[in-house]
C-alpha cells in the first residue's frame, strides 16, 4: 500500500529528526513524506533539509503563517499546503505530528489492517508519554478514538469526509463523518507511539474557548456539550476548563458561527453521541 504522510511542523528542532528517523526505519516505507515547515524560527528547516538529501521520499514545504498557536485551524492549513504538492496516487494518507517516534513495524501493521478490512476508513496506534522515566498511555480520550497526532485515512474515506476541516475539533468531526458514511475506525493497542511533547503543551489563552466552539460547530447541542465538557475538563483536572468550554459554546451560538456539518450529519452525530452516553450509564 502506498502511504503519503504530511507532517506540519512549527519550531520542532528538538523532535522532528527523531520522527523522521523512525519513519526511515519502517519495515514498510512511505512513498512520500512531506514536512510543512510552518513559520519556524529555529533549525527545523535545516534538519528536514538534511533528511531530504538523504532520503528522496522526504520533502520540505516552507510556509509563512501567524505565530499564534490556534489548535485546529493552523495545523490543518499547514497540512493542506503539504497536500497541495502531492498527487493522488496513494492508498493511505496520514497526518502525523512532528514529535512522534514510531515502532519500526507501524506502517506495515496499519497497512495490514486496511488490507484486511475494505470498510476500514481510519486506523492508528496509541500515543504514550514519558512519566517518571516510564512510557505510559496518554489517556485523554476513549481508546476507540484516534488521536489527532497520528491519523491515517484510506483514500476513499479521506475524500468522502471532505478531507480535513481547518477548525478546532477537526480530529473528532473526521471520525464522526467517517461513521456517517459507513466507514469503520480501528485503534491497534499493540502499536505504542512515543509522543515526545504532550498534547496541549503549546495551547495559549486565546485558544481556551475553541473546544466549546467546536462542540457547537459539530451540532452537539447544549446537553451533549455539557456532558462532553465536564468529561474533558475532568480528564484534564481543571474545572476552569469546563467553564471555558461552555463559554466558547455559548459565544459561538450567540455569534451564529458557521457549522462544520449539515443538519442531517448533525442529527446522526447527536444520535451517535447519545447512544455512547447511554451505553456507559447502562454499564
Amino acid at each position: 500500500m502506498r502511504f503519503y504522510i504530511i507532517i506540519p511542523a512549527h519550531n520542532e528542532e528538538d523532535y522532528i529528526g527523531k520522527t523522521l528517523q523512525s519513519l526511515a526505519k519502517q519495515t514498510l516505507l512511505a512513498k512520500q513524506v512531506v514536512v510543512v515547515n510552518d513559520n519556524s524560527t529555529d533549525s527545523t528547516k535545516s534538519i528536514v533539509e538534511d533528511y531530504a538529501l538523504k532520503y528522496p521520499w522526504i520533502s520540505l514545504v516552507n510556509s509563512q503563517s501567524s505565530d499564534v498557536h490556534l489548535p485546529g485551524s493552523k495545523i490543518i492549513h499547514a497540512f493542506n499546503k503539504g497536500l497541495a504538492i502531492l498527487d493522488d496516487n496513494y492508498d493511505i494518507i496520514c497526518k502525523f505530528d512532528a514529535d512522534l517516534i514510531f515502532p519500526e513495524n507501524y506502517l506495515e501493521k496499519i497497512a495490514n489492517h486496511f488490507k484486511e478490512n475494505s470498510k476500514l476508513g481510519m486506523a492508528s496506534g496509541f500515543c504514550y508519554i514519558e512519566k517518571n522515566k516510564q512510557w505510559v498511555l496518554e489517556n485523554l480520550t476513549n481508546k476507540d478514538h484516534i488521536r489527532g497526532a497520528l491519523k491515517a485515512y484510506s483514500k476513499d474515506c479521506f475524500l468522502q469526509i471532505g478531507k480535513l476541516k481547518p477548525s478546532m475539533g477537526w480530529d473528532t468531526v473526521d471520525e464522526l463523518l467517517a461513521k456517517y458514511h459507513g466507514w469503520e475506525i480501528f485503534t491497534d493497542e499493540s502499536l505504542h507511539v512515543k509522543h515526545l511533547k504532550p498534547t496541549g503543551q503549546s495551547y495559549n489563552k486565546a485558544s481556551k474557548y475553541l473546544q466549546g466552539e467546536a462542540m457547537y460547530k459539530m451540532r452537539y447541542g447544549f446537553w451533549i456539550t455539557l456532558i462532553s465538557a465536564l468529561k474533558l475538563a475532568y480528564k484534564k483536572g481543571s474545572f476552569r476548563l469546563f467553564k471555558d468550554y461552555m463559554s466558547g459554546y455559548f459565544k459561538a451560538k450567540s455569534n451564529k458561527t458557521a457549522f462544520l456539518v449539515s443538519r442531517e450529519e448533525g442529527k446522526f452525530i447527536r444520535d451517535l453521541r447519545w447512544k455512547g452516553i447511554t451505553k456507559k450509564f447502562i454499564k
